[in-house]
């Protein structure tokens, strides 16, 4: 049987729960170098596409980018960053696709970019995930809302410890990057988000039990 939400189903128009953590648990961020180069990749294939820059040796086609000798494909208004959390060992990402192919095809070229990295920079070789990524498709707006209450309060008591969205939903940050009016349309302000995150909810685990990480 396979490892829970390795098989995926794949709908244009929809969100997901996707994540993964390093092989045998292994961290995957060593340093706060690792974060940055993470959330960069992410900046680099959820924005705009960059303009021309001899400097930094970019160069732009229609829908991909080369930067120095890495040729990425651009996933900007077809993968949509909802909510997310890097962890020690672990990521959690809140995404709506357009496409029924969009996460596939983004997470396949991102996994590989940051192993590439992580590998060349601690001088390893071989798989850093476990396996391939999780992805669960989320069927609900409660579902929707509890998921990002999850991802949110995994560095546990304090929840600013890793890097995450949950600054930006509290308006303390402005990712260009990060969509947060999926979420927030539900809350009356950012506060009654907060509210929603930090109060004591023993149902909401029970409302996406099959969404989370395994054991």
């Amino acid at each position: 049987m396979p490892a829970k939400n390795v098989l995926k189903i794949y709908r244009p128009n929809s969100y997901y729960h996707i994540y993964n953590r390093g092989v045998d648990k292994r961290t995957i961020y060593q340093n706060q170098q690792d974060y940055a180069v993470f959330l960069n990749y992410l900046k680099e294939y959820l924005s705009p596409l960059p303009e021309k820059c001899s400097e930094r040796n970019i160069s732009v086609n229609a829908k991909t980018y080369q930067i120095n000798d890495y040729q990425c494909r651009n996933y900007y208004n077809s993968v949509i960053l909802i909510a997310y959390c890097l962890m020690t060992n672990h990521f959690h990402l809140l995404i709506k696709q357009t496409d029924a192919r969009n996460i596939e095809l983004f997470m396949r070229s991102f996994a590989t970019r940051y192993t590439s990295y992580f590998n060349k920079r601690c001088q390893r070789s071989g798989t850093l995930f476990e396996g391939p990524y999780k992805a669960v498709l989320i069927d609900s707006d409660e579902q929707l809302l509890h998921l990002s209450r999850y991802i949110h309060l995994n560095p546990g008591r304090n929840l600013f410890k890793q890097p995450s969205s949950y600054p930006d939903y509290l308006q303390h940050k402005n990712t260009s990057w990060v969509h947060t009016p999926d979420i927030l349309k539900y809350f009356k302000n950012p506060l009654a988000y907060k509210h929603f995150v930090e109060s004591e909810n023993q149902s909401s685990l029970s409302i996406i039990t099959n969404f989370t990480l395994d054991s």
